[in-house]
């Protein structure tokens, strides 16, 4: 019987995947475990293993941008057909540039066959969400080269130029959504649209949390920063406030024993939330290693999709401005958004004195988290966070 090859999730929110290469021809024999195509998604790179022993025959081609859990192929077993109904199984190609225009179809390219074109015209088809096989070859032997994609990308921007509304100057430059930002654009749309958000907003007092993480600094491998130490608060405080650390999935919430906080990384073109599991029971040293390997990782473009799946928590800091409002991560319930540390006057024992205080938010969805939870979930994390010793021991 014929195995589906799929393309795979590779994240908790991706919708669509791109095969920027396939690793075999149609008809090679293949076994179990090898790599068969080279998946690219708006945050990962993906080698996709084949699961069964057999055949490969190919119904999408490199470049082609498929939907989570669409077909891309099969393995066949020794002398099997493929199925009859390939073609209607076919998932049709997407593309991040909108719809290409009409055009008779390519009689030289056969169904389930690589569109003839070069590696970087592949490359830059797939980053531009571009359909390979819309795009008029004019490279040797009748291949798609880059000046083709880019001509064709080109002539759609040109078709789909935003209207500017009347009286408005003309702009200097226009950058569609795509990659990675149209895909945040998505989520952060479909997070507020989906999710009943309220943010709650508390001051901590970290003079006491930041000399202490500076003083074990000294004897770590390396530095101890101020977000690690709230990671290590947030996982204790969730301890005692279990509703927190859920999902909302179909209507039903989902409560973990486990705490997995995603830790959010800028990059140059926008966000990663790599996930550090198990948090329960790490030290706070042990965070510190986790979140500098988690962090350089995304940075190289070395997370794999499990490094970014399963998280059941998340935190952002953002050490330039004093406080945000952070956007839920659906199904996620709850995140917390934290601001720059900032020495302020406050009031103790009826004096005013200088202090370093930190401004943090948690937005949860009111569908699942009450604003009396929220506030028991924040004291507890100003206690920890107020009185560190017992978060370093």
């Amino acid at each position: 019987m014929a195995t589906s090859i799929v393309m795979p999730r590779l994240g908790d929110f991706m919708t669509e995947g791109v095969v920027t290469k396939w690793t075999k021809a149609k008809g090679d024999h293949v076994d179990q475990g090898e790599v068969l195509a080279e998946i690219e998604s708006e945050k990962l790179n993906y080698d996709l293993e084949a699961t069964v022993t057999g055949t490969f025959h190919p119904v999408v081609n490199e470049g082609d941008t498929v939907p989570v859990d669409g077909v891309l192929g099969y393995l066949l077993a020794e002398g099997e057909a493929p199925p009859t109904q390939e073609t209607q199984q076919r998932p049709a190609p997407t593309s991040a540039a909108g719809p290409a225009p009409s055009r008779p179809a390519r009689a030289d390219v056969p169904a389930g066959d690589a569109v003839p074109s070069t590696p970087g015209a592949r490359r830059l088809a797939a980053s531009l969400g571009v359909d390979i096989s819309q795009v008029t070859p004019t490279g040797p032997r009748g291949r798609v080269v880059d000046a083709d994609v880019r001509a064709y990308a080109d002539g759609q921007g040109a078709a789909q130029a935003p209207q500017v509304r009347p009286g408005m100057p003309l702009p200097s430059k226009t950058v569609p959504l795509s990659g990675m930002r149209r895909t945040i654009a998505t989520h952060m749309k479909d997070s507020l649209s989906s999710t009943a958000q309220l943010s709650y907003f508390l001051d901590l007092d970290v003079t006491d949390a930041q000399k202490l993480r500076r003083e074990k600094s000294r004897g770590a491998d390396g530095t101890i920063t101020m977000a690690q130490v709230l990671v290590k608060a947030c996982a204790e405080a969730l301890k005692r406030n279990p509703v927190i650390n859920t999902l909302l999935v179909d209507g039903s919430v989902l409560y973990f024993d486990e705490i997995n906080i995603g830790v959010a990384v800028a990059l140059n073109d926008g966000l990663i939330v790599p996930v550090l599991r198990n948090v329960e029971n790490k030290s706070i040293l042990e965070i510190s290693v986790g979140v500098h390997e988690m962090t350089t990782k995304a940075q190289e473009g070395r997370l794999s999709a499990t490094d970014v799946a399963g998280g059941t928590f998340t935190i952002s800091v953002l050490g330039t401005v004093d406080g945000f409002t952070p956007i839920l991560n659906p199904p996620q319930n709850a995140l917390l958004g934290a601001g720059r540390p900032m020495q302020k006057p406050v009031v103790r024992g009826g004096e005013v004195v200088v202090r370093e205080m930190m401004t943090v938010s948690l937005t949860g969805d009111h569908q699942v988290i009450d604003g009396a939870v929220a506030a028991s979930f924040l004291r507890r994390l100003q206690q920890l966070i107020e009185r560190p010793s017992q978060l370093f021991s």
